[in-house]
């Protein structure tokens, strides 16, 4: 089994047309199960709030009626009256005198035959169990019972007289038959004394307070019909609770009688969902054919779009499966700027633009909310997220994006409630409050997931281009302290490749980080490079052409393996192996031809770098600036004359040789890099001023009057 699967993921990999049409197929049923399983939508009604419109019943159903229920229990708990208990101190004052009555009367021995310490034992178990007995009238015991309320220690009033209260002949008799060894008339003589005493009962408010929740809580919630058709609210009618429960139930009711499973149903969200696939295909096509062609951007982009559909749906339910009034506090649902965050980082503006637009109006249809305000609030918040990431490099920036999205979903909110004719509401509060935590939600969602996406999908952002520009990356720390003269040279060479990339609206930050990174490969063999030699034995003297020419290019392959080595993103290794090409390393090329005198003999293939070519845009400016920075190294001179010439050679060379045959830098963009790059390079390399010599004298002078003004 595993085999088979192994095989099918291999020839997935090298068919990308039939993993890019599982992806389209997969998104294809998500979205179709998204549009059918959607909730029944009503209209929200603020609590206490007046109706703008009749409402009526849709369907005939059953819903909650608390105000029956609460009548019911009302009616349950009049039923139960007083109950009474014997205070305790009364209880003891009995116990002690009949402790006095048996020292001051020894004849008891003959009624009662045991001993004085029998006999007390008796006696607290007597007391014990006049302190847990309770006393109501009889309809009362038998409706506890009926509540299956536990009335073994209630005993049923024949009177009403509560202060001089007798207890019923034989009411220790039972408690009498499960003590065994005792005489009989002990027992008789300890009950007649207790039964022949005068009590005074009193009113037990915790008990009766105690039975009246069980009763209470043994309640069942009482329902009421409503036939279709018949009102729910009126117009202008104040709404309540009851309209609120009412509301909710029809929609439940509503919710069962949908035809999920009916063929034209599923049919036609089929074809809406097929519609929405056609729709993204068509603009990938058109706008973003790169996305399209590699399966792990699309699969990326599904990934996005699954994710917000999920998230939105989870939303919907909690909030309408919720016992809680939730459905009334969250009005407005932000969901969208997710997915506009999320494209915004790891693609581009437009890209985030057409699929934030898309979500809008497939979530709008599909969720139990207020069209209008929905699309209005998501969309206004989604475009503030997509101008806002512009030139995003931080990850905690995510929250300062939600904190403004927040400024703009503040006057929305307050908007909608001034057209529905309220200055001020309770709704309003709670509808900002909500929006808050969406927004929080949301920030703490992507700043989460960002990490992961771009590590599982290979995307590089300029969030991660940042941390790879940190001076404290282990990796960059060894550049600057084991080659410096490598590290200065890949400084000036990202000014010149990042300006030249602004100009054509390349990757600016990309090509600054990615030139940083460029020559690792010369931390192997740092002598081997002049910038980091000083000014020490040149070690080539000691080589032959060949193998000074394989020392040289050995910086691309080593430093292909050392990023991979340090984990750096695929995106920078490319700029490794791609910044010098296929070109030809031609200082000893021309040495290994001069020694062998024939051009025949020397072959070529030795002393080309492996490659290979420029596959972007990116790669391409960083080969010229690369060639042109230290080719500029060399010139006594450094005019605008000079350097365009230079450079125009150096392209010239670079063209003929095939080297930008597999990148899309078209000719207009080839002629700007080139002005962009002289320009920078004018800037960075200009003559300083030669100040004439001064006489020692005068120098003195100076030297002395600075250190007077100092000692003053």
């Amino acid at each position: 089994m595993n085999s088979i699967v192994k095989n099918i993921l291999r020839k997935l990999k090298k068919d990308d047309l039939g993993f890019r049409l599982i992806l389209a197929i997969v998104f294809w049923i998500s979205l179709t199960l998204f549009l059918h399983y959607k909730q029944v939508r009503l209209d929200v009604f603020d609590l206490h709030s007046n109706s703008s419109r009749y409402v009526v019943s849709q369907i005939n159903f059953d819903f909650p009626d608390d105000e029956a229920t609460i009548l019911s229990k009302q009616k349950k708990i009049a039923t139960i009256n007083s109950i009474y208990f014997i205070d305790t101190k009364q209880i003891k004052l009995k116990r002690i005198n009949f402790e006095n009555y048996l020292i001051e009367n020894p004849k008891w021995k003959n009624l009662a035959s045991i001993s004085y310490e029998k006999i007390n034992d008796l006696v607290d178990l007597f007391e014990n169990m006049l302190i847990a007995s309770r006393f109501s009238d009889s309809k009362t015991i038998k409706r506890m019972k009926n509540h299956k309320i536990d009335t073994t220690n209630y005993i049923a009033l024949n009177h009403e007289n509560k202060k001089d209260f007798i207890l019923p002949k034989g009411y220790f008799s039972i408690f009498a038959k499960k003590l065994e060894n005792v005489p009989e008339n002990t027992l008789n003589f300890i009950s007649n004394y207790f039964e022949n005493n005068d009590y005074r009962l009193t009113l037990d408010y915790l008990t009766l307070s105690k039975i009246k929740k069980l009763i209470e809580k043994n309640v069942t919630q009482k329902y009421s019909h409503i036939g279709a058709g018949e009102l729910i609210i009126g117009s202008n009618e104040k709404v309540t609770s009851k309209h609120i429960a009412i509301m909710k139930s029809m929609k439940d009711a509503l919710a069962k009688n949908r035809n999920l499973f009916e063929p034209l149903t599923i049919l036609g969200n089929i074809l809406m969902s097929f519609v929405f696939i056609i729709l993204t295909i068509f603009y990938l096509r058109l706008e973003q054919p790169k996305i399209l062609k590699s399966v792990k951007q699309l699969f990326l982009v599904f990934s996005i779009l699954i994710l917000t559909l999920l998230s939105a749906k989870v939303m919907e339910l909690v909030i309408l499966k919720s016992t809680s009034s939730l459905v009334e506090v969250i009005r407005y649902p932000i969901i969208v700027p997710f997915a506009s965050l999320l494209f915004s980082i790891l693609f581009n503006m437009r890209i985030s633009l057409f699929f934030s637009t898309i979500l809008c109006i497939i979530i709008g249809l599909s969720l139990a909310v207020e069209h209008s305000a929905f699309l209005t609030i998501n969309l206004v918040t989604a475009l503030i997220v997509i101008v806002s990431t512009k030139c995003m490099r931080k990850r905690t920036q995510v929250f300062t994006v939600c904190a403004k999205c927040m400024l703009g979903v503040i006057p929305i909110i307050i908007a909608s409630s001034f057209i529905k004719n309220r200055f001020f509401h309770l709704n309003l509060v709670t509808n900002i409050s909500s929006s808050v935590g969406f927004l929080l939600i949301i920030g703490i969602m992507v700043v989460g997931l960002l990490p992961v996406l771009e590590t599982i999908f290979d995307v590089l952002t300029d969030i991660t281009l940042m941390e790879y520009m940190d001076p404290n990356n282990e990796l960059l720390r060894r550049i600057t302290l084991e080659i410096p003269g490598s590290y200065q040279h890949s400084l000036v060479l990202g000014n010149l490749a990042e300006a030249a990339a602004q100009e054509i609206h390349a990757k600016a930050l990309f090509c600054r980080v990615a030139t940083l990174y460029h020559d690792i490969g010369k931390l192997t063999n740092p002598n081997y490079f002049i910038e980091n030699q000083g000014s020490g034995v040149n070690i080539h003297q000691l080589l032959t052409p060949q193998e000074s020419a394989e020392v040289i290019i050995s910086h691309v392959t080593g430093g292909e393996m050392l990023a991979k080595k340090y984990r750096l993103p695929k995106q920078i290794i490319d700029i490794i192996k791609q910044h010098h090409g296929t070109t030809l390393v031609y200082y000893f090329y021309r040495k290994e031809m001069e020694i062998k005198q024939e051009m025949n003999e020397t072959d070529e293939a030795h002393f080309r770098y492996p490659g290979p070519k420029p596959t972007s845009k990116e790669s391409a400016i960083i080969m010229i600036a690369d060639a042109m920075e230290a080719a500029s190294r060399s010139l006594e001179e450094i005019t605008e004359e000079i350097l365009c010439s230079l450079i125009n050679k150096i392209v010239k060379n670079r063209t003929e040789d095939g080297q930008f045959d597999e990148c899309s830098l078209t000719f207009e963009e080839m002629k700007i890099v080139k002005k962009s790059i002289i320009r920078t390079l004018l800037l960075t390399r200009h003559s300083r001023i030669k100040y004439p010599e001064q006489k020692q004298e005068k120098l003195r002078f100076y030297l002395e009057s600075y250190y007077a003004d100092k000692s003053v």
